[in-house]
């Protein structure tokens, strides 16, 4: 009994720390759409929907290439004989009954290439998928970055607002002359001139959003999560990323159809027979003829030369296989580096916005006691707002940069981690 009690007791803590663990990773990404929403969006895209058409279409073409393109030919014929020394017209006709014949080792090679082309298509179709996550991924963010620019515009026009206010009461109790009223109000003015600017960039890029993935609900604030450091080297990220990689998959498969297609010419230089039953009624019926014919065609160098042709083909397609494995490698350093790099920015940026910021707070206060000018409050606002801009701008890059790299190694969006979500 005790011994049960305590293997509940771990369980429960195990169950507790699953859990926790799955509520951390929520909240780490809740500046994301939801992961339902994401999933149809995605789903829903063209370039899946066109990968999925493209499976079927291979899959298709599997049961072609399993079933042959021989069928069976039923050839009939009629003819009239004319004995001149006996004055005679007999009527005669034949039929057969006849079909090619597939060698045995092209039998398998066909079933072999429909195989590969259907895993060429599947890899396709997660290829797609994977595109289209990185577009959403792209737009979603772009839409957040305009969104943050208008928040501190809005908040920017708040203050500065309030600022002429308090200048106009200066002005009209005489501890502030005319111009500074003036220049108040000139801040302020373009201060809405730039929020009106960024709602339009924000709109524009809301919709093209909700334009390629109309199932993700834009929130109406930009949505900033702290970033955080990319865990493990670029060696995990290059292993990862390159273990399970649509886009090298597809190009190795299709080289290994490229491959069996060369493989299938080269055994077509030995022609498939024709085998046929024939029946003929001859001689006004005195004459009845039964047998089997077979049929076997003479190439005199096309075989060859198309056999050489689809080598060249396959030769081809393990280069842009070869040539895509060491782009990718590329590709995932650079991903890496910046994922690296876009937060140690993030870093510097808000460890500057926070002093510019709290100078900025300090000059205002010293205006409020009469202790500096107008000009000098102003200018620190705009370069503490600037400031922000940037923090905020590099906070959403580094969390760009991050989900990236996730993606691109599975990590994100992917199916296993719907289907988790789902139970």
């Amino acid at each position: 009994m005790r011994g049960l009690s305590g293997k509940w007791v771990v369980g429960s803590a195990l169950l507790l720390l699953l859990v926790g663990a799955a509520q951390a990773e929520e909240i780490a990404r809740s500046d994301l759409p939801l992961l339902p929403q994401v999933m149809q969006a995605l789903d829903a895209h063209l370039l899946v929907l066109n990968a999925h058409s493209n499976l079927k279409l291979e899959q298709a073409q599997q049961r072609r290439w399993d079933s042959g393109n021989y069928e069976f030919n039923l050839r009939a014929g009629s003819a009239q004989r004319q004995v001149v020394s006996a004055g005679q017209k007999l009527r005669e006709w034949d039929v057969a009954l006849e079909r090619g014949l597939r060698l045995p080792n092209k039998v398998f090679i066909d079933s072999d290439i429909g195989t590969a082309s259907v895993a060429q298509a599947d890899f396709a179709l997660g290829d797609a998928h994977h595109e289209a996550g990185r577009t959403l991924l792209r737009l979603w963010f772009a839409s957040q970055k305009e969104r943050v620019q208008v928040r501190l515009w809005q908040q920017q026009v708040e203050l500065l607002t309030q600022q002429a206010e308090v200048v106009s009461k200066r002005v009209k109790a005489g501890d502030a002359p005319k111009m500074e009223a003036n220049l108040a109000l000139a801040a302020t003015a373009q201060a809405r001139l730039a929020l009106q600017q960024a709602e339009l960039r924000a709109q524009l890029a809301m919709n093209d959003l909700q334009r390629e993935f109309p199932a993700i609900s834009v929130p109406n604030d930009a949505l900033l999560n702290a970033p955080q450091a990319v865990t493990h080297d670029a060696a995990y990220w290059q292993a990862h990323i390159l273990d399970d990689n649509h886009e090298l998959g597809m190009a190795k498969a299709h080289a290994e159809v490229q491959q069996l297609l060369a493989q299938r010419s080269r055994a077509d230089q030995v022609p498939d027979p024709t085998v046929g039953l024939r029946y003929s009624n001859e001689m006004g019926g005195n004459e009845k003829v039964a047998g089997v014919y077979l049929v076997v065609p003479i190439s005199f160098g096309q075989r060859n030369a198309s056999a050489q042709m689809v080598e060249q083909q396959a030769h081809i397609a393990a280069d842009q296989a070869a040539f895509i494995e060491r782009r990718l490698h590329s590709d995932i350093d650079a991903a890496y580096g910046q994922a690296v790099r876009s937060y140690a920015t993030y870093l510097q940026a808000r460890e500057a916005g926070e002093a510019i910021r709290s100078n900025a707070e300090l000059i205002a206060k010293a205006y409020r006691l009469g202790e500096g000018s107008l000009a000098d409050s102003l200018s620190a606002r705009r370069i503490a707002q600037e400031a922000t801009l940037s923090e905020n701008l590099a906070q959403l890059n580094a969390n760009e940069s991050r989900y990236r790299l996730e993606l691109d190694a599975h990590q994100l969006w992917s199916r296993e981690e719907a289907n988790h979500e789902s139970q």
